[in-house]
């Protein structure tokens, strides 16, 4: 049986978190989203670029480019380049990620036999809600209100430190260009893409909670033995990785920001561990929070697992001692004979593999390229206070 297409996509059995909704179907309307695909490159481009060229090309002309023509130029604030050149084309590349990964994993939900049959009309009305949920007007109006809201309330009153190298020294006081369009055009489309993305990939991650909290919900059919050790739900564990350009973008942003305070300001990375730890730890779980949907699953599922295979073991080993060791006849010779279970050792492994059921579908492959994410653009400026090789073995620490 298959699944009528929610969104547009060719896939059975898979709903899109980005296709749809209201930011999607503005840049399909200013033709930045082609008819077919989303248009990832090409949006990239066009954002960063609108944001940063035009300031770049005024700090060009007036000398405030390069480090050699003055005191903190454009290319020494770090974060004004990091934002607008990497971290907006990290975020519409994640766009494209998490299509590509929901609409190839949730599949196998029906194709691996998790879903039963049974359940499939149940499973098709939960992804027609979340796509309805995802077009939904309501999110957005509260998304741009609370972008409104921020403008009105952090409208600068003075030019900030970052724009220092912009200031017209003609006047010692106005504002040319590069600073105008930095303020209230690349710093508005750097911070809309930012706020509106955030608040985005936050609408998003609710989305995969509610998802997954009421797949979760279903009679699913979990296999306790499974090798996956997630009892048949181990395909779920590549889901993480769609996350890993944003998670990349924010690290990114605050590095950059950091960095600059190192170079030029005296500040010491050693003041700065506490920001830097947290940031680690926090940020990742945030993008793990929706799996938090299968805890309840997978303790249920692992419990009642012990529970049935420690029964049936229990009696496939009673009745080897009584048939080898008491030599008593045995009735029921069914289960010993049963190839499925085969010798001792071998129910002892399936009791085994229960055991180490994961309390969430999540594995090491889920959890390393978040925290590398993370991670990176910080081992970067902990580049910039410690030696090479320090940073070469701590990275290897991280990878091993």
């Amino acid at each position: 049986m298959s699944n009528p297409s929610l969104d547009g996509n060719d896939r059975p059995w898979a709903v899109s978190l980005v296709r749809g909704d209201l930011l999607f179907r503005f840049q399909r309307k200013i033709g930045l989203i082609p008819e077919q695909g989303l248009g990832v490159a090409r949006r990239a481009l066009f954002w960063s670029l609108l944001a940063w060229l035009p300031v770049a090309a005024w700090a060009w002309k007036n000398g405030f480019f390069l480090p050699l023509e003055g005191n903190e130029p454009l290319l020494a604030h770090f974060g004004i380049n990091a934002r607008l050149l990497l971290c907006v084309p990290l975020f519409i590349i994640a766009e494209g990620m998490m299509q590509g990964t929901l609409t190839a994993l949730l599949p196998r939900l029906v194709s691996s036999g998790v879903v039963p049959p049974g359940q499939l009309d149940r499973l098709r009305s939960i992804l027609g809600d979340i796509a309805r949920l995802r077009d939904s007007v309501l999110p957005w109006i509260a998304i741009f209100a609370g972008l409104a809201s921020f403008f009105l309330l952090s409208r600068p009153s003075e030019v900030p430190h970052e724009l220092s190298w912009a200031r017209e020294q003609a006047d010692g006081a106005g504002m040319g260009l590069g600073i105008w369009w930095y303020l209230y055009v690349g710093r508005t489309i750097f911070l809309t893409l930012l706020l509106a993305c955030v608040l985005a990939w936050l609408w998003r991650l609710a989305l995969l909670f509610i998802l997954f909290k009421r797949i979760a919900g279903l009679e699913l059919s979990l296999v306790p033995t499974h090798p996956d050790r997630c009892a048949g739900l181990g395909f779920m564990a590549r889901i993480p990785v769609m996350f890993v350009p944003v998670v990349l973008g924010i690290s990114s942003v605050f590095a950059s920001g950091w960095a600059h305070q190192v170079i030029y300001h005296d500040v010491t990375i050693a003041s700065l561990r506490l920001e830097i730890f947290a940031f680690v730890v926090i940020v990742p779980l945030i993008f793990l929070a929706p799996f938090v949907s299968f805890l309840g699953l997978m303790l249920r599922t692992k419990k009642q697992g012990l529970l049935d295979y420690g029964d049936l073991i229990g009696r496939h080993g009673r009745l080897v001692r009584e048939c080898w060791i008491d030599g008593k006849p045995v009735a029921d010779v069914q289960i010993l004979n049963a190839p499925e279970l085969g010798p001792i050792a071998d129910t002892a492994a399936l009791y085994e593999l229960i055991g180490r059921i994961r309390p969430l579908p999540l594995t090491g492959a889920s959890l390393v390229p978040l925290l590398g994410a993370a991670v990176l653009p910080m081992v970067v400026l902990a580049a910039l206070d410690l030696p090479l090789k320090t940073v070469l073995k701590t990275v290897l620490k991280i990878i091993v």
